[in-house]
């Protein structure tokens, strides 16, 4: 079975509604990043050049229910305006109700509507609240609230899209509800391009990929990642650790860390975690270190241990080659989390190497994912994007696929 997607069907003369991910970086009332628009264009010209009115929504930021001018998606529209070269008209700020409807009442094919923020109106996130409390269930105001949003959005479309892999792993009211309710009046809801590519690449790269068959996994916190480290070991040929999480890996091994992250509640299940990987997971030879990460110059280790007052930033050169030798004999390499704070130029190198490394190895027809968030940001910033297979738009979303977790915002999208 494979999701259906707006190539699939046939919109002419429909109201789309299409939910975009259009959370971008703001200055001064201006986007100063439009890549999260940019990706969705296919998509949304494709639905515009077969004849549809479309109706886009999105969040940005997190107002928390609340009107919030300084979130508003003005810059948004106005910018999507200028890439698509028609008018954009923004809905009012309530999101939904008497105006909105009279504006989608009124659109006709080749019409753009974006909805403001959705985050703007409480029902959106209110699955989390039901998520985050003991019992699992909403209080009946909060209830109403729900099912009154997802009434009022999904009564605006007759067909609905997702084409926001960076929130599939949430079931919004936007993300599902609104797909639910279109289905129930009988339209199709679809993937848009966005989404089909994520899913393909990220279920190719864990169900048939071609080996060695290598995860590099970085970032801050192991706990983030134990289950992601557990679900891969079976699938893959080797794991490369390396980031902030790695301290706690070395410790659990009797490694001195000196004042580096640890989770010390997860020291002793990666202890375990270790035993049964075996030689399958590779952890740094070397650190780059500093005794004050503001105003203190970095060093370099000689072998693993570090002095009591001392904290892991990078990984060192020794570690560098090791890291690129095993990302060297590749042919699908999963990256997420950096090595390092990469923010920093003091720290960047071991990023930046395994970065180069796995462009080298694309360039000689391996398969790379980049699994969003800051291996993203960091491929971007190197300049290296071009040279990966594919570089993902969701990193929480892309994790929680990678470990097999529901995407509840895909599975209520129609199967071929």
């Amino acid at each position: 079975m494979t999701t259906k997607t707006i190539a699939d069907i046939d919109v002419a003369g429909k109201k789309v509604l299409m939910r975009v991910d259009f959370n971008v970086p703001l200055d001064g009332g201006k986007v100063t990043n439009d890549k999260r628009i940019t990706a969705a264009l296919p998509s949304i010209k494709h639905v515009l050049d077969g004849g549809a009115a479309l109706i886009l929504m999105s969040h940005l930021g997190r107002p928390k229910g609340e009107i919030k001018p300084e979130l508003s998606l003005k810059p948004v529209a106005d910018r999507l305006s200028e890439l698509l070269d028609r008018p954009v008209t923004l809905g009012p700020p309530e999101v939904v109700g008497p105006g909105t409807e009279k504006l989608i009442a009124d659109i006709q094919p080749g019409n753009v509507v974006l909805l403001e923020n959705l985050r703007f109106h409480p029902g959106e996130t209110m699955p989390d609240k039901a998520r985050k409390n003991p019992d699992g269930q909403l209080a009946f105001d909060q209830r109403e609230t729900l099912f009154k949003f997802v009434q009022a959005l999904g009564q605006l479309g007759d067909v609905y899209v997702n084409d926001a892999f960076g929130t599939c792993h949430r079931k919004h009211a936007s993300m599902y509800g609104a797909g639910k309710i279109i289905h129930a009046r009988g339209g199709p809801a679809v993937a848009g391009f966005l989404v089909e590519k994520e899913i393909k690449y990220l279920h190719d790269a864990v169900s048939d990929p071609a080996r060695p068959f290598v995860a590099i996994l970085g970032g801050v916190k192991v706990s983030d990642k134990i289950k992601l480290i557990s679900s891969l070991l079976d699938k893959v040929d080797r794991i490369i650790i390396g980031g902030a999480m790695a301290y706690t890996l070395l410790k659990s091994q009797g490694v001195s860390v000196g004042k580096s992250l640890v989770e010390e509640d997860q020291v002793e299940p990666m202890k375990a975690l270790m035993e049964k990987a075996g030689d399958k997971i590779a952890l740094p030879d070397d650190n780059v270190v500093t005794d004050d990460f503001a105003t203190g110059k970095p060093q370099t280790t000689d072998g693993l241990g570090m002095a009591d007052d001392m904290q892991g930033m990078d990984i060192g050169p020794e570690t560098i080659k090791k890291f690129s030798e095993i990302v060297a004999g590749a042919k699908t390499v999963v990256w997420n989390g950096p090595m390092g704070v990469f923010e920093k130029p003091d720290y960047a190198a071991g990023t930046r190497a395994i970065a180069e490394a796995v462009a080298r190895t694309t360039d000689a027809g391996g398969v790379s994912v980049i699994g969003g968030g800051d291996s993203a940001a960091a491929v971007d910033q190197m300049g290296l994007t071009g040279r990966m297979t594919h570089v993902s738009t969701g990193g929480g979303a892309s994790l929680a696929y990678l470990e097999g977790k529901p995407m509840p915002a895909i599975e209520v999208l129609d199967q071929k």
